[in-house]
């Protein structure tokens, strides 16, 4: 039976993040990932790193949801200022750039819900600029002229999701953190005022845990009686072909689901939570032809010269969600015991929740605000 201090589930951007920040404050880590690093959520998404609300959902759920959702705007802008200093502090170009997120509208009436959008933004601190149609052609010339503005949101931006988690556990390694990958945990217990994790390697023991497995954290419900409400959201992702700097900014649509951004190797990387499809025979989730197609179509009418480029790969990866789209960060169950779950835009908050974490795991004090986040709200 092997011991540690602190013991991290899941090998994704957030508990790699934990592992180096825990061991940063000089705790005996040790992070479990079933897979290898890096290969589900984190590693899956296009790289969009988001700090405004999100227009689709302001639409659906209205004024009163955004108000309530503040305090997980102010989570990811927070986040955003770890993105900006992360390559330095882990040693390797992560490719982050934060030149601006361009929610662009079609219509006047989607401008109209933009401006309210907008208003409640900056009632966080959050400040964005509105571009009508001819600012918007100055600014980005290659959206279609039939636009008729859009919200330039300038904290937004991207990076390379392939670097971040396994920069996080390079970094974590060195300084004494053990990362263990092909090594699910089959069992987790509190015995004795410990945690014991069942492994293929053996029992490690450890006096505090963090879970950072996504909906996968309720394999091990019955540490505190009750599944959390969190639902998988299998979505996919197309590449085009390389081609000259054209796109520099995160770029969103408010006549349909689209993102996209234009990687530093120059392909063009498009989505916007088209769902996937889930195979019936391995449960991995697998790209919808339909949704691919639509997706093109709803790239090529806001930047119609995408027609003459060449989608070259698609893949398929699993977001998830919450009741309230708010995330869930505490303890759970017996003490010692923590979890954290950002939905639809873990990538942006994962550098953050790994140090909230770790902070929580450690009895250190947060500097983020966690009251709204709290898993016994549900």
């Amino acid at each position: 039976m092997k011991n540690c201090d602190v013991l991290v589930v899941g090998g994704g951007i957030t508990g790699c993040s934990a592992a180096w920040h825990l061991a940063q404050y000089g705790a005996d880590v040790l992070l479990l990932e079933q897979h290898d690093l890096n290969t589900q959520a984190s590693g899956r998404n296009a790289g969009s790193l988001h700090g405004q609300i999100q227009h689709a959902s302001f639409v659906e759920r209205g004024e009163g949801w955004a108000r309530d959702y503040l305090p997980s705007l102010r989570f990811l802008v927070d986040a955003l200022e770890v993105w900006q200093g992360l390559s330095d502090s882990l040693g390797i170009d992560l490719e982050v750039s934060l030149n601006g997120g361009l929610l662009v509208a079609e219509t006047d009436a989607q401008m109209q819900d933009i401006a309210r959008k907008v208003s409640i933004e900056r009632s966080a601190g959050v400040e964005s600029e509105i571009l009508g149609p001819s600012d918007l052609q100055k600014y980005a010339p290659y959206i279609s002229d039939q636009m008729a503005g859009a919200q330039l949101c300038r904290i937004e931006g991207k990076a390379n999701t392939l670097l971040a988690a396994p920069a996080f556990a390079r970094s974590a390694s060195r300084l004494g953190a053990q990362i263990k990958t092909n090594t699910p945990v089959h069992s987790l217990e509190h015995e004795d005022g410990r945690f014991v994790a069942a492994t293929d390697a053996g029992l490690y023991t450890s006096d505090r845990v963090i879970l950072t497995t996504g909906n996968s954290v309720n394999r091990f419900s019955h540490l505190w009686g009750k599944p959390l409400p969190i639902t998988d959201e299998p979505v996919q992702v197309g590449a085009t072909e390389a081609f000259a700097p054209l796109v520099h900014n995160l770029v969103y649509f408010a006549g349909g689901k689209l993102t996209f951004k234009q990687a530093r190797s120059g392909t063009l990387l498009i989505g916007g939570g088209w769902a996937a499809d889930t195979d019936s025979d391995t449960g991995y989730p697998r790209v919808n032809p339909e949704s691919l197609v639509a997706n093109m179509n709803v790239a090529m009418r806001v930047v119609p010269s995408l027609a003459s480029v060449r989608l070259i790969r698609t893949w398929a990866g699993v977001g998830l969600a919450t009741p309230d789209l708010a995330p869930i960060v505490g303890q759970l169950g017996p003490k010692g015991l923590f979890a954290g779950v950002f939905p639809h835009l873990g990538f942006t908050a994962g550098p953050l929740m790994g140090k909230v974490l770790a902070q929580l795991a450690l009895d250190r004090e947060p500097e983020t605000d966690l009251r709204t986040f709290d898993p016994d709200r549900f």
